[in-house]
């Protein structure tokens, strides 16, 4: 490969990672308050004039405005040319690391990848929320481009198969983490305000029947739970003695080698709760906020758990576990410094896992096998 076209690529890389830097700005500010991204056309948000194509130029044009609005001369904030600078340097790294010769159009699917985290990551730390709107349809992008099949490399990149194990996975395992954590938030008593129609019950109960029967199962007794709810127009509510102390009781008996296993046990809970999961999330994303309706305890926002999964989609189950181990050290450490540094600010745990599943992808071939000799 000649070293000018290496050269060529990496320019274009760069460009065009700034550029979409540039788009990346405009779903951040308006995705979170329910606007078109597409129109009006971008405009100063003190002064409301629309922005000439000279004040559009990533990163340049800040700094040639000198950080204010050429027309109202309001302060521009440094996160827009940070963000474009960010996205630049993520589209030239995963151009480097995976050469369009090597991982051919999976190179996109890499770079969207790239940019939904930047965009979640962002809006999760001003808003404390990840909007579906980024994670639900990043699950279906990561799982087509799997279409193409399995791509060997550091990390390997999974095919169709593997990315909805990683998208099952990641889903399972943070939900049901979230779920045993409400329960202890709890002092192990019920829910008293469980969803209609369906919900952390439903979620629970489908986690319980995968670990023994299979995932597939699992999401069948799940939906049927979904359609008692609907026939009766209320919920019939599953206790969580049965659902997680079940789940917990499980895995006890997985590893005496009692029933299916424990590899069995853990692998169809966790898919089993991940399908029910991505399937609430989708009918959540459809329903309007009910006004004042009140909330059980949470141990994890619902938006890592589809955050999750959207990385699993495109990463696949090796790199996901990465991801959340890398995640939840660095949420540790980097939690406790802000807190001794800031007070009582708590950063979310979605930037936490975007950082995770970028050190998977830029460095699993390193991580995987320290991991496995960490835990073996």
């Amino acid at each position: 490969m000649p070293a000018s076209l290496s050269v060529s690529l990496a320019l274009l890389a760069a460009i065009l990672g700034a550029l979409i830097g540039s788009f990346s700005n405009v779903l951040i500010y308006r995705l979170p308050r329910g606007e078109s991204v597409v129109l009006p056309p971008s405009h100063c948000p003190h002064c409301n004039h629309r922005l000439s194509p000279l004040d559009l130029i990533p990163v340049l044009s800040w700094i040639f405005l000198g950080g204010r609005c050429r027309y109202c001369h309001a302060p521009i904030s440094p996160r827009y040319p940070l963000v474009e600078a960010i996205s630049a340097a993520g589209y030239l790294a995963l151009a480097m690391l995976f050469p369009p010769w090597q991982v051919g159009f999976r190179l996109l699917g890499l770079w969207c990848l790239f940019t939904m985290l930047l965009v979640a990551s962002s809006i999760d730390i001003d808003l404390q929320q990840i909007p579906d709107g980024i994670s639900l349809p990043g699950i279906a992008i990561g799982l087509l481009f799997a279409l193409g099949g399995r791509v060997n490399g550091l990390p390997s990149l999974p095919g169709f198969g593997g990315a909805l194990r990683g998208a099952l996975l990641g889903a399972g395992l943070l939900v049901l983490i979230g779920t045993l954590g409400a329960w202890v938030l709890r002092r192990l008593r019920e829910p008293r305000h469980p969803e209609y129609p369906v919900g952390y019950m439903q979620i629970g109960l489908a986690g319980l029947v995968g670990a023994w029967l299979g995932p597939l199962v699992g999401l069948l007794v799940g939906v049927a739970a979904v359609g008692i709810n609907l026939a009766r127009r209320r919920v019939l509510r599953v206790p969580d003695w049965l659902t997680q102390g079940g789940l917990l009781l499980s895995v006890v008996l997985g590893a005496d080698n009692l029933g299916p296993g424990l590899i069995k046990v853990v692998q169809g809970a966790l898919q089993g709760a991940g399908a029910m999961a991505i399937l609430a999330g989708l009918y959540w994303w459809t329903r309007p906020e009910v006004e004042g309706q009140e909330y059980d305890p949470v141990a994890m926002g619902f938006g890592d758990v589809k955050l999750a999964a959207m990385i699993g989609a495109f990463l696949g189950a090796e790199s996901l576990l990465i991801a959340v181990a890398v995640a939840v050290f660095l949420g540790a450490v980097l939690g406790s410094l802000n807190r001794l540094m800031s007070g009582n600010r708590i950063l979310p745990f979605g930037p936490y896992l975007a950082a995770g599943a970028l050190a998977a992808l830029l460095l699993g071939g390193v991580l995987a096998p320290w991991l496995t000799r960490v835990f073996a």
